[in-house]
């Protein structure tokens, strides 16, 4: 039996049980079906139930049964390809959306070092070896302000916690590493007699406590108390913990009763344990890896000659809002040796020369919002701003010869890791006491060339040896535009508090006994005109650091300073001969640094504010600092025994000149009161007024220069920049900017 369906009569509208019920039966001969765009096929009844679909009703052609004599078969329409060509310049790059993710992969370690000090540079290739995120560290041997061994063990954009061991206690002392991206901040604990402890908390979305722990071997039957009672007391704070550490629990041997109560207490508080492996070369499982509320994936348990314990590399998922952050970038110009020959050609060329001339202008602030809009429109033609992200930075020491020593560490573990041979082992410690070795004596000769060629320089000599002796731990912020606005109203508050604690104590009448010997002294009224010479001498002296406020780079500056010079010299000698500093050099970008490396940096009065000041204000105040300088010392208005912030003279003199008195004095037998004074706040609650008022009365400054001293310090503002991010301006009652160059003189006055 035969069936003819038309495209043009579609048939009624049936449920799908009705139309398999009308479908004929499997004896009736096989049906011709033609579907477009296909060829003409001849189907089984098996075949067209397979392909029978509500959509394919209207692609169905009139057909006859099989064998049918009639007209032709209608064809398909032939195909007809355009070859068409694709111009590529008319496609345009599309940002890829970034992969936000609800989880975060940690890469971490645990090691039992048994003393870092001997394997600082061993644990620094481990940690960059194996893309580690955290490296725990138990056994440190580290006593109480023994840090240097973290200047070798840091590797590059990594900080460290660190936790001495107990004083008369062997073995002992914790640590731990971690890259700079992660935000960590370090929790005190409890006293524990039976363990050593150290918590930090790791911030994802979800908070992350971990805790590096230390038992010793010795048997202490009060440690499963003093565990429990610590797994108690933190567990309702958090929903996710990790616990890591060397436990010297066999947790391996079934038998043994301590291992059995340690296990029955972690499954009492449904703690996992992770490690089914030996961790020790005798055979045992020691080191452990214990997690509450996270997903734990344990790696290898690296088999390497660092220590009797073997490391463990393990990976968990944290809970993270977002991937991982891309390494940082900045804005920067492209700087080439040709930049400086472009510059003086577009500026020659420019209309700045025309309109302003190099006479004196009127109104400074005219002339340096032109020379300002002039540089940048030539700097954004031959130098543009380009995003340049930061690369890791490499320990500088590294050589040829340490990069060939740590290829033979990588062949003699390979070696070992094959055969298991004894003598393989040896081999291996061998070549990695070598690698230590050979990294140290390079970072000491590197070292050694820095402090040779600043013997001049005690400021690189100070920054050098302290970044050995004190590696800065964790200095991390929450790096947003909230964070700043918390700096500017914490700076703020902190100086109208200590101003206002102090306002009752201020001597508000001049002392008429200091002006009378001040009477007779010479006046300092005006202030001398600079040449170019001089003008060029200041330019080179001071250092190029660069301020984002600056529309001319510092180094640019210096480069072309031959062409931009005769300009810059009007504008000084306007700025001194009206006794005005324009507005854009009162403005400041105030940087919190934190004040010593082991301070907390979640909390805000434990950084201080240094301002960045444009480079055009600083050399105005180094011109104006040279001629105060020479008139202070002249005329002798500085204190015999003033150290601070005066040529020739450091702390170090003061020190020895109170030490010599003390000793003469004990020597004479006569009694000695030593008293300290400490200012907080110091230089951020000067008053102006009070400052205005000695210079006039007592350091004998008058007229136009006291009308330059009035205008750098009113009106003046500042705002927090924290990474590439700013506050709002607040404005500046008190106080002199610190990172001024005639901020200390001031104080000093």
């Amino acid at each position: 039996m035969a069936s003819t369906w038309s495209a043009t009569t579609q048939p009624p509208q049936k449920t799908r049980k009705e139309r398999w019920s009308n479908m004929p039966a499997e004896s009736s001969p096989g049906l011709i079906l033609h579907v477009q765009r296909s060829s003409p096929a001849v189907w089984s009844l098996e075949g067209l139930r397979r392909l029978w679909h509500p959509r394919l009703r209207g692609l169905l052609l009139p057909m006859a049964a099989a064998g049918r004599t009639g007209g032709p078969l209608p064809c398909r329409r032939p195909l007809r390809i355009r070859k068409r060509g694709c111009v590529l310049e008319n496609l345009r790059p599309v940002n890829r959306a970034s992969q936000r993710t609800d989880q975060r992969l940690v890469r971490m370690a645990l090691i039992n070092a048994r003393s870092v000090v001997n394997k600082t540079f061993i644990l620094d290739d481990f940690f960059t070896s194996h893309s580690l995120d955290f490296l725990m560290l138990t056994e440190t041997w580290l006593k109480p302000g023994e840090n240097s061994a973290f200047s070798e063990l840091l590797p590059p954009s990594c900080s460290f916690f660190g936790s001495p061991r107990v004083s008369g206690r062997g073995g002992g002392g914790l640590a731990a590493v971690f890259n700079d991206s992660f935000k960590c901040r370090l929790l005190p604990t409890g006293a524990y007699s039976s363990f050593e402890l150290q918590l930090f908390v790791v911030e994802f979305a979800s908070p992350v406590l971990c805790a590096v722990v230390y038992r010793s071997p010795k048997y202490n039957k009060g440690f499963i108390h003093e565990f429990s009672e610590f797994v108690a007391d933190i567990l309702p704070k958090y929903d996710k913990l990790l616990i890591c550490g060397d436990f010297n629990v066999h947790v391996c041997c079934p038998s043994d009763q301590f291992a059995t109560d340690f296990k029955s207490l972690l499954a009492t508080f449904n703690l996992i344990q992770s490690v089914d492996k030996p961790t020790h070369h005798l055979g045992h499982t020691l080191d452990l890896i214990i997690s509450f509320g996270l997903s734990v994936s344990l790696k290898e348990i690296s088999e390497t000659a660092i220590s009797d314990h073997l490391p463990i590399v393990f990976e968990l998922i944290a809970p993270q809002s977002v991937s991982k952050p891309l390494a940082p970038s900045r804005q920067r110009r492209i700087i080439t040796p040709s930049t400086a020959d472009e510059f003086t050609a577009a500026f020659n060329d420019s209309q700045f020369l025309a309109l302003n001339g190099l006479a004196s202008p009127l109104c400074p602030d005219h002339f340096l919002s032109s020379f300002h809009s002039t540089c940048a429109g030539i700097l954004d033609t031959i130098a543009p701003f380009w995003q340049k992200s930061a690369k890791p930075r490499m320990d500088p020491w590294l050589n040829d010869t340490t990069r060939v020593i740590r290829h033979r560490c990588r062949q003699a573990e390979r070696r070992w890791k094959k055969d298991k041979l004894h003598v393989s082992l040896e081999m291996l410690r061998d070549c990695l006491t070598d690698y230590q070795r050979a990294v140290r004596d390079a970072k000491s000769q590197y070292l050694s060339n820095i402090i040779s060629s600043s013997s001049h320089c005690p400021k690189v000599l100070f920054d050098t040896i302290n970044a050995v002796v004190n590696p800065c731990t964790s200095a991390v912020t929450d790096v947003s535009i909230a964070t700043c606005e918390n700096f500017l109203h914490h700076f703020v508050d902190k100086v109208d508090s200590v101003r206002k604690d102090t306002s009752k104590s201020v001597i508000t009448n001049t002392n008429k006994e200091l002006l009378a010997a001040r009477a007779h002294s010479a006046v300092f009224d005006q202030f001398e005109l600079v040449s170019l010479n001089c003008l060029g001498d200041v330019v080179k002296s001071l250092k190029p650091t660069n301020c984002p406020l600056d529309i001319v780079p510092a180094k640019v500056l210096k480069m072309v300073f031959n062409t931009v010079g005769p300009s810059l010299l009007v504008f000084i000698k306007s700025c001194l001969r009206l006794g005005t500093v324009p507005a854009a050099f009162k403005h400041a970008l105030v940087r919190p640094l934190l004040k010593k490396p082991n301070l907390d940096p979640s909390v805000l009065s434990n950084f201080r504010p240094v301002s960045n000041l444009p480079f055009l204000s600083k050399v105005l105040e180094k011109v104006v600092f040279i001629q105060l300088q020479s008139f202070l010392e002249d005329n002798s208005v500085l204190e015999k025994f003033q150290s601070g912030y005066r040529s020739r003279h450091s702390i170090e003199s003061a020190l020895l000149k109170v030490h010599n008195d003390i000793a003469l004095s004990v020597d004479a037998k006569c009694p000695v009161v030593l008293v300290l004074l400490d200012l907080t706040a110091a230089f951020d609650t000067v008053d102006h007024s009070v400052l205005l008022s000695r210079l006039n009365n007592y350091v004998g400054i008058h007229g136009t220069a006291l009308k330059w001293f009035t205008s750098y310090l009113s009106s003046r503002t500042f705002s927090v920049m924290v990474g590439d991010l700013s506050s709002s301006s607040a404005p500046l009652s008190c106080g002199v900017p610190q990172g001024s160059i005639l901020g200390p003189i001031l104080f000093s006055l």
